[in-house]
């Protein structure tokens, strides 16, 4: 908490917890604030409804940036995403208004808040030639090269195995290097939603509900053939893909869309327990009031 009221205040938490109303809230109790996304999929103007983007209503009068501003056909990642984010910030700033960050995107808040990796970029050769590899193998080979680094990966997810791969190759280095050089301070103060596991998963059924009776799969539908890298990740979209060319029930892709996720919620409640910098706080009510409270006591605020 020894940022100047000239920082950005970090408003995170996983999926499904209420962090955008909460992030509003925050924004009306200051009266001078504006939001920027770290969400790495509301950023896709074709996709309001499946990636839970909050409405104009939502908003409530409060400025919002990096929602809906890219065709599906764009791509996106964390470093893109951040510089966006920083302009967005400055400009906040020099209106003499406060930036919110809110997101559960782990890399594109990380990004944000405490700058882009100095961990090589990616290689696009080399990544189609990992990306190749039987997924033992790839982490056969990073347990090998750097059995630190691959017994801090999620090794049941390619992505991350083959992402943690190439940084080893091409830098020529373990990832603790990476990680140890990276930017140690946030860049203001954070706060990290929590809710009860039973509670989330249930706000998250409903929500898998409610995005299939309000316009998830007519936006699918809607969808151009080719579509970006990053948006074709997108949370639920092959699920939905799979449903339009009937591979599954209605039911059954109500159950899919909940169950998907509830598995990426927890992993974002795993990584957020990995940043201490981030204080714990019970999305309830007064989590707004709490959190401007906690910024006023820390003398965050004039």
């Amino acid at each position: 908490m020894e940022c100047s009221a000239m920082s950005p205040i970090f408003i995170l938490g996983p999926t499904g917890c209420g962090k955008s109303a909460v992030a509003v809230e925050l924004a009306r109790l200051l009266g001078r604030a504006e939001i920027v996304s770290a969400d790495a999929y509301q950023v896709y103007r074709a996709l309001p409804v499946l990636t839970a983007a909050p409405s104009q209503a939502e908003m409530n009068g409060v400025p919002h940036h990096l929602i809906g501003t890219l065709d599906v056909r764009e791509n996106n990642d964390a470093a893109t995403h951040a510089r966006r984010a920083q302009t967005c910030i400055d400009d906040i700033i020099a209106r003499g208004s406060i930036p919110i960050v809110t997101g559960g995107s782990g890399l594109y808040v990380k990004f944000i808040s405490h700058g882009i990796s100095p961990a090589p970029p990616s290689d696009p050769s080399l990544r189609a030639e990992l990306q190749a590899l039987p997924a033992e193998e790839a982490v056969r080979r990073l347990q090998e090269l750097d059995p630190e680094g691959a017994a801090a990966t999620n090794l049941q997810n390619p992505r991350y195995v083959i992402r943690n791969l190439e940084i080893v190759l091409t830098g020529g280095k373990p990832l603790s290097y990476w990680r140890n050089n990276w930017q140690p301070q946030a860049a203001g103060p954070g706060f990290h939603l929590t809710r009860e596991v039973a509670e989330l998963d249930s706000r998250i059924v409903r929500r898998a509900e409610f995005m299939l009776a309000n316009g998830a799969i007519d936006e699918v539908a809607a969808l151009p053939d080719e579509l970006s890298s990053t948006a074709a990740k997108t949370l639920g979209l092959s699920l939905i893909r799979e449903y339009l060319a009937g591979a599954r029930t209605r039911a059954e892709l109500t159950a899919a869309l909940a169950l998907a996720t509830r598995q990426y919620a927890k992993r974002q409640r795993t990584w957020l327990r990995r940043e201490p910098w981030a204080t714990p706080l019970a999305c309830c009510q007064s989590a707004a009031a709490d959190i401007l409270s906690t910024l006023k006591s820390a003398r965050f605020l004039n």
